[in-house]
């Protein structure tokens, strides 16, 4: 681990050595000399050009260099419409030789004497070092850090990579892509050290070795980035602002998601009935090919009349609403020649660019793709017919095979076209999945999927780093072919894939065609097991739209790696086998056969043991036993501190709506926090203001717990009436306030009123509090005396 000492008496030595001028100087390249300071930054004249560097905010440098030829076009990874940032006071300084750009959260200084930028912490500790801004004009960004500062972001993994051991540690050549199949990508890099570089560019390489990232083929000459300071979460906050806030998706994409190819419309309303019959909850099902009316006149648009006889008339659509079941269908990038749409696209030249028609692998008819960068191909896009189809059912978009081009942008750009006709169209939330990632399509509605993997053990343990890369550079909705596309998976093989998959963002299962990936066809080992956690799923859905909203809101989603939390934490830097879901559960999925038991690190503090309720002291690495016959076990720890909200379990989201809310705390000595997040779960009504968001705390002193819920800020109203609070580790003797008391926590449970009780669990003793939702308040619980 490199503490900040460390870090200092790294880069002290390199200056005091030479090395870091000589290393970053090319021969010939101008010196830059300052030209003017303001407010909030610093101009400076190199060459027939000028380097700005602007305090944007308080943890971003902004630093635009412009040629005499002057400034390009920004780039997708930026936010046209950037989020405002709330005003702050920078201090600028000119004393002497030195030039310095303050924030409570970074310090720059330009050395004009020696060339040098220097940018630190508001402590003071080293972050990055630029020794040649002269670089600039040569098309080369290039930075000095600690040697030891671990590196992310810049790519992850596609579909078919076979090495993935690298895990999340970035190091050596990286090429900043979106790729295909399942890879993500941005031209961003951050450290736990505390800072981040995010260009704007269409891409680029980067080379991050000996203390070094230097970045080329940017494609711009006019050199366009960002420096960012904070800890992981404001790094991804800060990433928010500058390149765009993931959209919420509706709440209906928090549940459970099956997706099949080769169906009809019989087979589907007996699978609906099935999973209703079974109370296995399902929120939503997506079609591929088979909803298309595919190779005729605007079928990649329309409904299959002869598969889905009720599709075009709306009754399908109705009898679904009337079981909570939202159906998605796939989308492809390309458009049959030789039908009305075909001569349109040839006629508005909306084809890609030198593509030759070829014949489709499930129509056999030729196609050609459509070249979503273009404006006109975007405007065309959400069609009459295709707005036919969003009216008759089809809400939510699998958008498929747009990842074989090498444009970074087509991807992104066909969900755009999607996303901003049904903005124009209609007030129901967009929701996609797409099969590639670049950095901005997050504003999109944007999901990614991990490509078309294999099924078994083997690939399974592979989804942990893609998903842990993959939010590495800015991917918040992140989800995979649960059971694998390519193969049958074995009994023991779905039941895991289905508990990995209840920890994940996106929760959904796909095959091959005619593979079908429903709990029952695994066995009744497996289809308990697969329920189970299915169902654990749906308890926690108000935790997951909680932390889905922050996603949305700051950037940070519901899953994170470990050392978001944890940066200081060295055997935390390449760990994939266990996340945090949400602030206050860690979870490590089994993901090897035939497990009997899985070794866990676990960070700083205290953990209890979900299902069984043993604690363990965090900072070391603990054995727990695995089901090898059941299946039934998920790997999931509360950690000290939590808050973590709960509701009855329902066959859909929407099923029936929630009265009193369960809430479970697990109070530290440091207070702890979190924010109840509600809306409509459908509209976007809710960035107008309605929503509901009440934060709820704890705090342990000594023999005291405080349980405060603040007032609610938002107009949306939902039916939540009561909290049930358990607030575990202590049974109360006394509670401040009105509170009546009840002899039994069931007792409490059936009251009308508030009140409190006590009573144990898998936990152990417990104090139930039985509060009014709508209700600012503070309750202190008094423990009972120790004999």
């Amino acid at each position: 681990m490199t503490t900040p000492k460390r870090r200092t008496l790294a880069l002290t030595v390199l200056l005091g050595l030479g090395l870091v001028p000589a290393a970053f100087a090319a021969p010939g390249t101008a010196v830059a000399q300052v030209q003017s300071v303001g407010s909030d930054r610093l101009n400076l004249t190199l060459g027939d050009g000028t380097v700005t560097l602007q305090l944007a905010a308080p943890g971003v440098l902004h630093v635009h260099y412009l040629p005499k030829s002057g400034a390009t076009s920004a780039n997708l990874v930026m936010d046209p419409k950037p989020t405002g940032t709330a005003a702050f006071q920078p201090q600028v300084q000119q004393n002497g030789d030195t030039v310095t750009l303050r924030s409570d959260r970074l310090v720059a200084i330009w050395h004009r004497a020696a060339g040098r930028l220097d940018v630190s912490d508001a402590q003071g500790h080293p972050l990055l070092q630029q020794a040649d801004l002269g670089a600039l004009a040569q098309g080369r960004i290039v930075f000095d850090h600690a040697a030891g500062d671990a590196l992310y972001g810049i790519g992850g993994y596609d579909a078919f990579e076979k090495d993935t051991s690298a895990g999340i540690l970035r190091e050596g050549k990286q090429v900043a892509k979106a790729g295909e199949q399942g890879h993500p990508g941005a031209p961003f890099v951050w450290s736990t050290a505390g800072y981040g570089v995010l260009v704007d560019c269409d891409g680029a390489d980067f080379n991050l070795a000996h203390g070094r990232i230097a970045i080329d083929k940017t494609a711009r000459p006019d050199a366009d980035y960002y420096i960012l300071a904070g800890s992981p979460t404001e790094l991804f906050g800060e990433l928010a602002d500058l390149s765009g806030h993931a959209q919420l998706f509706p709440k209906w994409a928090n549940g459970f998601i099956n997706s099949q190819w080769g169906i009809d419309e019989k087979e589907f309303r007996g699978i609906v009935d099935t999973y209703r019959g079974k109370h296995i909850p399902l929120d939503a099902f997506t079609f591929d090919f088979d909803w298309k009316n595919w190779g005729k006149d605007w079928g990649e648009f329309s409904w299959n009349p002869v598969k889905f006889p009720d599709g075009p008339t709306g009754k399908l659509k109705a009898d679904m609403d009337a079981l909570g079941v939202h159906m998605t269908g796939i989308m492809k990038p390309r458009v049959h020649v030789d039908t009305v749409e075909g001569r349109y696209a040839t006629a508005h030249g909306l084809w890609l660019p030198g593509e030759k028609a070829s014949p489709d692998y499930f129509s056999h008819l030729p196609v050609k793709d459509i070249d979503f960068d273009k404006p006109e191909s975007r405007a065309w896009w959400f069609n009459d017919y295709l707005k036919h189809s969003f009216d008759t059912g089809i809400v939510g978009f699998w958008n498929d095979e747009a990842d074989t081009t090498p444009s970074n942008t087509q991807f992104l750009n066909m969900q755009r076209a999607t996303y901003e006709g049904q903005r124009a169209y209609s007030k129901l939330r967009a929701w996609s999945i797409n099969r590639d990632f670049w950095l901005g399509a997050q504003r999109y509605a944007y999901g990614l999927w991990s490509g078309d993997i294999s099924t078994g053990f083997a690939s399974i343990a592979g989804q942990r780093e893609r998903m842990l890369s993959a939010i590495d550079v800015g991917v918040t909705q992140w989800g995979m072919d649960g059971g694998g596309f390519h193969g049958h998976p074995s009994d023991e093989n779905y039941a895991r894939w289905i508990e990995f998959g209840a920890f994940v963002p996106i929760f959904r299962v796909h095959g091959d065609d005619n593979e079908k990936r429903q709990p029952w066809r695994y066995g009744p080992v497996a289809e308990a097991a697969a329920t189970k956690a299915i169902r654990l799923r749906y308890s926690l859905l108000p935790y997951i739209y909680a932390y889905q909203h922050r996603a949305s809101a700051h950037g940070v989603g519901l899953v994170q790696p470990l050392n978001f939390v944890w940066p200081n934490d060295a055997k935390l830097r390449n760990d994939v086998d266990a996340w945090l879901f949400g602030d206050w559960l860690l979870v490590s999925p089994v993901v090897a056969q035939g497990q009997t038991s899985k070794q866990i690190y676990l960070p700083a503090g205290t953990w209890t043991d979900w299902f069984s309720g043993k604690t363990y002291q965090g900072g070391q690495t603990i054995t727990v036993a695995t089901e090898a016959k059941t299946w039934d076990d998920i790997p999931l720890f509360v950690r000290e501190g939590a808050i973590i909200p709960t509701q009855p379990v329902m066959d859909w989201t929407g099923e029936h709506a929630v009265a009193t809310v369960n809430v479970d705390v697990f109070p530290a000595a440091q207070a702890t926090h979190f924010d109840y997040y509600d809306d409509d779960g459908e509209t976007y009504a809710y960035a107008d203001g309605a929503y509901f968001k009440q934060r709820l705390a704890a705090q342990r002193m000594g023999d005291t717990v405080s349980f405060s819920t603040a007032a609610a800020e938002g107009s949306y109203r939902p039916a939540l009436h009561a909290y049930l609070v358990r607030v575990h580790g202590v049974a109360a003797s006394t509670v401040d306030g009105s509170l009546q008391h009840y002899a039994t926590a069931s007792a409490l449970e059936a009251a009308n009123g508030e009140g409190w009780s006590t009573g144990s669990d898998r936990y152990g003793a417990f104090t139930v509090l039985k509060l009014d939702a709508s209700a600012a308040r503070t309750v202190k619980l008094q423990a009972a005396a120790a004999h």
